[in-house]
């Protein structure tokens, strides 16, 4: 057996050996570890990829077993593709083109399924009345609460790119906050009426637009409104046999379906 090779791929050490590199002669490692192309050195005289250190486990693990081997919530195909593409193994683009395709099948028939939730409850604050007078006030506050759960992860993702959170002046994605690829729960208040902007900072809260159009969800029914106008577009209809109507026009469960 050949000794072990240490490479530094992108900041990330993998050791492995020359038969496993070379294992594809075709692709770009087969060439530079068979004296084809040159190779660089770090200072630990490893050689160095200027390449992702992180999806490259994959890579090497193809190259060692010829089966590609991803976790079930795996989010950076895109990003494997090209590093594939970079490397040039022929089979792993292959076995990439027939995952995606078995991805897509898998996503085109969907559910999902959203539970909100609503209490009032009272803010306290300071109130800047004149220079170093201030008062106490308080304010009843709409305090909103979504659990968004869908067997969809690329819908997740579209929705994360028309929600956003309202916190320190600035618009944040929601899809930050994703629990999971298919699991979601969203916090946010109603804007409080006399409640200073330096107050929602202060107290962390956050308040939650829809954009491109640009509108804050001060109600259940705008947010309503919102997400089904996104999962219509993207092929969803609402699931009449669940759940109850009253509670469908309640605005407590959503459950939408797609079938393609």
């Amino acid at each position: 057996m050949s000794d072990p090779i240490t490479l530094n791929v992108g900041g990330k050490l993998y050791t492995t050996s020359l038969a496993t590199l070379t294992s594809f002669p075709e692709s770009m490692l087969g060439a530079m570890f068979s004296g084809k192309m040159p190779t660089k050195r770090d200072s630990q005289g490893n050689c160095f990829i200027d390449r992702d250190g992180k999806v490259f486990r994959y890579i090497l693990n193809f190259l060692r077993t010829s089966h590609l081997d991803l976790p079930e919530d795996f989010q950076e195909m895109g990003l494997l593709r090209r590093e594939a593409d970079f490397y040039q193994v022929q089979p792993l683009i292959e076995a990439l083109q027939e995952k995606e395709v078995e991805l897509s099948k898998a996503e085109k028939n969907a559910m999902l399924n959203i539970t909100l939730n609503q209490r009032v409850q009272t803010v306290h604050f300071t109130v800047r009345e004149a220079p170093q007078i201030y008062s106490l006030s308080s304010s009843s506050m709409e305090v909103f609460n979504a659990n968004i759960f869908s067997t969809s992860c690329l819908f997740l993702k579209l929705l994360g790119s028309k929600l956003f959170y309202c916190s320190n002046g600035n618009l944040s994605s929601i899809t930050s906050h994703l629990q999971d690829p298919n699991h979601l729960t969203l916090d946010w208040v109603a804007n409080v009426e006399g409640l200073p902007e330096e107050e929602y900072t202060k107290q962390n809260l956050k308040r939650l637009w829809v954009v491109p159009a640009n509108k804050q969800i001060n109600s259940f029914q705008v947010f309503v409104e919102e997400v089904l106008k996104i999962a219509l577009s993207d092929g969803f209809c609402i699931d009449s046999s669940h759940p109850h109507a009253l509670d469908f026009m309640n605005n407590k469960i959503i459950r939408l379906i797609r079938y393609r």
